[in-house]
């Protein structure tokens, strides 16, 4: 006997071939999930049965099989016609009362079951007879806010019609299904008010690298279709899911996003949240765009509590499905409580297995017409073509470079020819962003002005190399591309490891064979991410520069104080990195400006000597316990404190730069005691730069004070050899493979060696010269760290000396 309609509490993910994905999914949960304390708003779906009755009943299949044998499958020459016409057939067809009988006793029941539900979602979950676990994720279309079981009725009959949406056709034969074995479930569910607060996506891996240590939450005011589209820049959060686990203050990254727009309801019965295809269908628009108010777009969408929640729910959602997932969530305005309305496999990182990565990086320089996010790594160049409309397809040849204001499922063939993507909204969940994973192609999203500032059949670079913001270039620049075959590189002792600062960054590089970070620099984070010098963030009220006041006034406003945005903001970026390569060592060198660096900060030079040699001045160590810039070492000792102690990360150690003499090493390392970083607690391990010719001829000495080292060659050579790096006039005499300079070098690692202490270096020598390499690896070096862009030739040379080695021997 024929089964219409199956309430959610009824249905598990064994019903994907008679509800379809979506459907069974949302079941799945409220069976197996909401006893564990997640919400998912109750509802129930109409069963392939019902979709089939209804073609049967309206005489429907002969005429649409008809339509289909006469598509042209090669151009698509005619896939609109072919589209519209099957919409139109099933839109004016009757649902057969059998079927309609069982919507509305579902309906009934449910409107009993929800006290106080005034109106439902229904949203389209496809399933394919001969495939039930296949995905037709953002084919297909939702109707929000569906009031009276007469519009139901209505949507349900509508939802069947978008199995013809011309993207849903096309689909289809690319993937080799037959048009009529496809079957149509809607799903009827509570309507949640996120209209009247927020909603979002989140994946429970970084969406742009596959990495599986966080989990990655976006949201915007109103409706989630605005954050799906890409229509707005919206709020970004990171959370580490071991700190999860242990009960740790999980959350890495916070992004704020524009949110100009916010998404809620027309008068009268929301249809389509598909814009286009609701146009084509002939149907009245009934959600709209509304600007954000601007006390809204410098708000968080979500409180922290809030993040954690949906975090929580996501990684239990993992584990239930045993694979990394694609998640949407809401928040009801009227209740303020938080929901999960729909759950999917994640496609396009999950089921991958990374064996090679390949790096790209321009090698000549250009003038940036625009920025934007940057989705994935890679850089293309192409002519410019600025569409508005995914009818204009034949417009777009082959490699040329879209530019366009927003995409959606519509745009697809399209994307399909690209070269690279640019659009003027969107995030890293929009729909160009999705589609641009999955095609591996380059995309820079939510630029903002990309159709104003580019001209049609202008040739243009667009770059994805640099980390989280993408740049679109003047005029074709010039890139190198290099793949690195992890299966290729072949075994090695010596441990390599990474230089990095950026966190941006972080999540692609920890993808990469190395044992962690052997140097991560704090200036970039202070740099580019506080801006301000931490003296004038410390003297505040103080400071006597007007526009400096003026700037850090702006940079802090979202905080307590300018002192905890210095330690939120630093915390925060360290976070990031530790997270994404834990449990491998993350070794953080400790500030290392020079004086005239500092002073560059705002506020700093009212806290900064002018010196004439800053290269051998006030820096490194002898900063941390003098008066002039004790109280801003420890906020940097504060911030670590929250990495290690409050978020758990373990696996990042502190290193001190610059360390002239074992008194000021004493020093330094009882006012960290002081701020909470006690050698020893935790794991606690703190490391010393070598640097400086005192470092190796005492290095016993500094071996029963810190715990390793790692050898600073530059600083090293041009101590040694009496040069000042900075001058141009003698700067050909610099040379690290001088045999003074690889004198101290050998000394330090055997010294270190024989007083039981691990020790590393950092430097481009070791990519550029594999003499150097061989040097190090004979010194019985432990670990050599290499800039991301050096990484696959040094592992090379590590392995080569490694082998000749063993050849001599």
């Amino acid at each position: 006997m024929a089964v219409y309609v199956q309430p959610y509490k009824h249905i598990s993910n064994k019903d994907t071939g008679t509800v379809g994905g979506k459907n069974a999914s949302l079941g799945e949960m409220i069976q197996q999930l909401s006893k564990k304390g997640i919400n998912v708003p109750n509802g129930f779906a109409t069963t392939a049965d019902a979709y089939y009755k209804f073609l049967e009943y309206n005489g429907l299949v002969q005429p649409l099989q008809k339509l289909f044998d006469s598509l042209d499958t090669r151009e698509f020459s005619n896939l609109h016609k072919i589209g519209k016409k099957a919409r139109e057939l099933v839109l004016q067809a009757k649902m057969p009362e059998e079927v309609a009988s069982a919507i509305r006793e579902a309906y009934k029941q449910l409107e009993q079951e929800e006290e106080g539900m005034k109106a439902v979602a229904v949203r389209s979950s496809a399933t394919a007879e001969d495939l039930p676990e296949a995905s037709f994720a953002g084919q297909h279309d939702s109707f929000l806010n569906i009031r009276g079981i007469a519009n139901v009725l209505d949507a349900c009959r509508s939802c069947f019609a978008s199995l013809f949406n011309d993207r849903a056709i096309k689909y289809r034969v690319d993937n080799g299904f037959e048009h009529m074995k496809v079957a149509l479930s809607a799903g009827v569910q509570r309507m949640v008010r996120s209209d009247e607060a927020s909603a979002g996506v989140c994946f429970t891996i970084a969406p742009d690298s596959g990495l599986d240590s966080v989990i990655f939450i976006t949201g915007s005011w109103g409706l989630g279709d605005n954050v799906v589209q890409g229509a707005v820049n919206a709020d970004e959060f990171y959370v580490f899911k071991e700190g999860l686990r242990m009960g740790k203050r999980a959350i890495i990254s916070k992004k704020m996003g524009t949110k100009k727009q916010t998404m809620v309801y027309a008068s009268g019965n929301a249809k389509k949240t598909a814009t286009t295809a609701a146009a084509k269908a002939g149907e009245k628009e009934t959600t709209r765009n509304i600007p954000t108010p601007k006390s809204k777009q410098d708000k968080w969408v979500l409180s922290d509590e809030e993040i954690n929640r949906i975090a929580h729910w996501a990684l239990q959602i993992e584990n239930h499905y045993g694979k990394p997932m694609d998640i949407e969530w809401a928040k009801d305005g009227e209740t303020e409580a938080l929901f999960i309305v729909q759950a999917r496999p994640e496609t396009v990182y999950g089921s991958k297995k990374i064996n090679a990565i390949k790096t790209y990086h321009l090698t000549s320089k250009g003038q940036v017409i625009t920025t934007g996010n940057a989705i994935g790594v890679k850089i293309a160049a192409g002519k410019a073509r600025l569409l508005t409309t995914p009818k204009d397809i034949d417009k777009l040849q082959k490699g040329d470079v879209l530019v366009t204001g927003i995409t959606n499922p519509d745009w697809d063939p399209v994307l399909k020819k690209a070269s690279a993507i640019v659009t003027e909204s969107g995030g890293r969940t929009s729909h160009a962003a999705i589609v641009a994973r999955e095609l591996g192609a380059v995309a820079v999203v939510g630029t903002g002005n990309a159709t104003k500032c580019i001209k049609d059949g202008q040739v243009v670079t667009v770059s994805c190399a640099g980390g989280e913001e993408g740049k679109v270039y003047k005029g074709k620049l010039d890139w190198k591309e290099e793949e690195i075959c992890l299966d290729d590189l072949g075994a090695h002792a010596t441990e390599a490891m990474l230089i990095l600062g950026d966190p941006d960054q972080a999540f692609e590089y920890a993808m990469y064979p190395v044992a962690g970070v052997g140097l991560m620099r704090l200036e970039f984070i202070i740099t580019n991410s506080i801006e301000a010098h931490p003296m004038a963030l410390l003297k505040f009220n103080e400071l006597k520069d007007k526009e400096a006041r003026k700037k850090i006034k702006e940079l802090t406003r979202h905080f307590a104080s300018p002192a905890l945005y210095f330690i939120e903001r630093l915390s925060l970026a360290v976070a990031t990195i530790g997270a994404a390569f834990y449990p491998r060592d993350v070794i953080v060198r400790m500030s290392d400006f020079k004086s005239n660096e500092y002073a560059n900060l705002l506020g700093g030079r009212e806290f900064e000597p002018k010196e004439e040699n800053p290269m051998i001045g006030f820096r490194g160590a002898s900063r941390y316990y003098h008066e002039a810039y004790r109280e801003g070492f420890e906020l940097e000792c504060k911030a670590m404190r929250v990495v290690r102690e409050e978020m758990g990360l373990t696996n990042v150690k502190l290193m001190i730069p610059f360390c002239r003499t074992t008194d000021e090493a004493r020093k330094v390392v009882e006012l960290m005691e002081k701020q909470g970083l006690k050698q020893g607690k935790n794991k606690l391990e703190i490391y010393m730069m070598v640097e400086v010719p005192s470092n190796v001829v005492l290095l016993e000495e500094f071996a029963q004070i810190f715990d390793g080292f790692s050898i600073g060659s530059n600083d090293l050579t041009q101590l040694t050899l009496g040069i000042d790096r900075d001058s141009s006039t003698i700067s050909k005499l610099f040379n690290e493979r001088d045999p003074a300079a690889e004198k101290m070098i050998a000394t330090a690692i055997d010294k270190a060696r024989a007083c039981g202490r691990k020790i590393g270096l950092c430097g481009q020598a070791p990519s550029d010269y594999p003499e150097v390499t061989q040097f190090l690896v004979e010194q019985g070096i432990n670990s050599i760290s290499f800039n991301p862009d050096a990484l696959a030739q040094g592992i090379k040379n590590i392995v080569e000396a490694e082998s000749r080695i063993k050849m001599k021997k």
